[in-house]
């Protein structure tokens, strides 16, 4: 009889706690799965791209957040001492804090992506801005935590202080390769995509920035991680920093005894097909070309076209070459070689 009293009271006492609890998480599952997955669509169709953000931030926190909800409401429901239940508050507060500081960090780092291809790769996102992001985050959290357990959080700042310079003397070189990759980024010296050569002679396609180092990947497929102390003071010639297309001059020779009005009618036209069938020629600009001089043994010319990016005067090059050499032989030009006339004196 008494076992049947206990099991009763045990049962009236935890019973419906945890049927909301259940309750409650079976709510998020379903908000999840129906409704948030609605919102998902409705985000995916609009013009504003932070909407996208913001779901995709909550989305898997959205049963944890239904679940603590649930424990909260039937919380002093529950049959336990009031110091059990200070601990399993604790411990909700922690778990909730937590949970919503997770989500913010991935709102704001999103949020923070979108910004900055609306300005146009003016602060660029790399990983060492996003890891500044998180972290700075991540520690406002744990700071709320101690809060929340009651820890006095001022002798520990004063401890990372002291500790902070010593750290800050040991690493200086680490602390210094950070404050240049601020420093490149934020004065938009190089931004990732940029080809760029530097005045050591390496070129290639700036990657990533990251803590220490910048990532550049040569034309030949070969990484190179330049140091980002050594990056910001070299010399750096930026070939995609404002209007990336620029010139290419193309050398040509014909004979003294070529008729330079018939020479100037083939050029031409082979410079007209060029510019408008290679995708690489940029389209606003005419090619161009100029007799030069009055070489040794031949009447110099150049050619000019104007391509779109840096590597896409191989291709003009290559054709412009094949079909000129084609056309000349042709029409009966000729590209003279070099000749040197040898008097020998004899005594």
């Amino acid at each position: 009889m008494i076992n049947d009293m206990i099991s009763n009271e045990i049962l009236t006492h935890w019973l419906m706690p945890i049927l909301i609890i259940i309750g409650g998480s079976l709510i998020g599952f379903i908000f999840k799965k129906v409704f948030h997955a609605k919102l998902k669509d409705a985000a995916k169709r609009s013009k504003w791209k932070g909407d996208d953000v913001i779901v995709v931030a909550i989305e898997s926190q959205i049963l944890l957040w239904f679940v603590l909800f649930s424990v909260f409401i039937v919380l002093n429901d529950i049959p336990l001492s009031y110091q059990y239940k200070n601990y399993f508050s604790i411990f909700l507060k922690i778990l909730l804090i937590a949970s919503f500081t997770q989500a913010l960090a991935k709102l704001i780092d999103g949020l923070f992506n979108l910004w900055t291809e609306s300005r146009g790769g003016g602060f660029p996102s790399t990983t060492i801005f996003t890891n500044i992001v998180s972290i700075t985050i991540y520690s406002i959290g744990l700071l709320i935590i101690l809060d929340a357990l009651e820890i006095s959080i001022a002798p520990m700042l004063t401890a990372l202080g002291v500790g902070g310079l010593a750290v800050s003397l040991a690493l200086k070189d680490t602390l210094s390769d950070v404050f240049a990759g601020l420093h490149i980024l934020l004065s938009k010296k190089v931004q990732p995509g940029d080809f760029v050569s530097l005045d050591s002679g390496e070129m290639g396609y700036i990657q990533n920035i990251t803590w220490r180092n910048t990532k550049m990947l040569e034309r030949s497929n070969n990484i190179i991680h330049i140091p980002n102390t050594k990056l910001s003071s070299a010399i750096i010639k930026n070939y995609d920093s404002g209007d990336p297309s620029f010139s290419v001059k193309i050398p040509i020779s014909v004979g003294y005894d070529s008729d330079l009005d018939k020479v100037s009618n083939v050029v031409n036209e082979i410079a007209r097909e060029l510019h408008n069938n290679m995708v690489e020629i940029n389209k606003e600009t005419e090619p161009s070309f100029k007799f030069r001089a009055f070489g040794e043994s031949s009447i110099d010319l150049a050619v000019y076209f104007r391509c779109n990016k840096y590597g896409d005067q191989n291709p003009i090059i290559h054709e412009f070459i094949k079909n000129i050499h084609q056309r000349f032989n042709q029409e009966g030009i000729t590209i003279p070689f070099p000749t040197r006339t040898i008097i020998n004196h004899q005594n």
